[in-house]
């Protein structure tokens, strides 16, 4: 598995005392995983973040912060274009980061027409930067090789309405940035760390791995990346990065099998040794989904968008985020645990999930 190049400490989050920056920021999506942590890493730097929440939302990920709620919602643009003003920069991380909806067009209007939104009443304002979170999933795999920045993927490959959507909005923000305007966009892999309220799916695999809900495991792979090193890709583009430019927020290539033998090795948890046919899962997935989503209306346990996807390892190179805007490489294994200590001290292993807006 490829590693990507030495950490730039002097690019890593750390506990000194922030330095006094006085930035007004917007930050959507910051009752999520990466919008969270984003969010309360600006503010622990001494920026003035505000967060457009929708209301009812789950706030745990900025409660005691000094974050600035602004209730409203990306897909009503008059609350975008009161939440932007003033505001020096933006980070658009809000999406519907899921593989399963009982309403898969709403999906589609979040991640479509959200992104729209909160990029045209950022332009109106005058904001002088904004950042776009994408997917990885909008970045090409090669037959042979890592995928990167200029591999370009085949839509007819993206399944379900979250890989699809993403795909469109990236093509509007690319569009805009062409025409013009100061933004710069980057495509995380799976983070893991802190503060994974929903949780993702990515954060789900540890989860069910520590409820002892995984028997057995499929031939794939993933990028998998600190979450702490995705905010700081953020902050790196928007203080180093291009306009129009991707860059691909990530760190370590590796199998499913390498990420629970290192949940293992960090819990004490035996991993699981069966590794199940492709074409097994994909069945079983179709028929849970049948029976879970369509039938029952409830979240299925098997995300056949998901298996779909992993046919082939998501293996990528993260080498241009690292040489150009300096983002840190921290030890997966200290992201890992920090995802299994945050998840057992906030109750998840008892069953109690905080449901959470993105």
């Amino acid at each position: 598995m490829e590693t990507t190049a030495a950490t730039n400490s002097s690019a890593e989050l750390t506990d000194e005392p922030a330095p006094d920056f006085e930035m007004k920021v917007l930050v959507t999506g910051a009752t999520g995983f990466i919008g969270g942590n984003l969010a309360r890493e600006l503010s622990r730097r001494g920026d003035d973040v505000q967060a457009l929440v929708r209301p009812g939302s789950n706030r745990l990920t900025i409660e005691g912060t000094g974050i600035v709620p602004i209730e409203g919602d990306i897909l009503d643009r008059a609350s975008v274009d009161r939440a932007v003003q003033g505001c020096e920069a933006v980070f658009h991380v809000a999406a519907a980061y899921t593989f399963w909806s009982r309403d898969p067009a709403a999906v589609s209007r979040t991640n479509i027409e959200g992104t729209v939104n909160v990029l045209e009443a950022a332009r109106q304002a005058g904001v002088s930067r904004t950042v776009y979170t994408g997917t990885v999933a909008t970045i090409g795999l090669p037959k042979e090789g890592l995928g990167d920045e200029n591999t370009l993927v085949d839509p007819k490959t993206l399944h379900g309405h979250y890989k699809n959507s993403k795909f469109h909005a990236e093509q509007a923000v690319l569009a805009m940035a062409a025409d013009g305007m100061p933004v710069v966009l980057v495509n995380p892999t799976a983070p893991v760390g802190p503060w994974d309220v929903k949780p993702t799916p990515t954060g789900r695999i540890v989860l069910d791995f520590l409820r002892r809900k995984v028997p057995a495991y499929l031939k794939t792979g993933i990028n998998v990346v600190d979450v702490a090193d995705v905010v700081a890709g953020h902050i790196l583009a928007l203080e180093k990065g291009k306009s129009g430019e991707r860059y691909i927020l990530g760190n370590r290539n590796m199998s499913l099998k390498e990420i629970f033998d290192m949940l293992s090795s960090i819990t004490g948890l035996s991993a699981p040794r069966i590794r199940l046919p492709y074409w097994l899962v994909v069945g079983v997935g179709y028929a849970d989904r049948f029976v879970e989503g369509t039938l029952l209306r409830r979240e299925p346990v098997i995300p056949v968008e998901g298996v779909l996807a992993s046919k082939k390892p998501g293996f990528v190179s993260c080498a241009k985020a690292v040489n150009e805007l300096g983002q840190p490489q921290r030890p997966i294994e200290d992201a890992l645990k920090q995802s299994v200590d945050w998840f057992t001290a906030h109750g998840y292993l008892d069953g109690k999930l905080q449901s959470s807006a993105a």
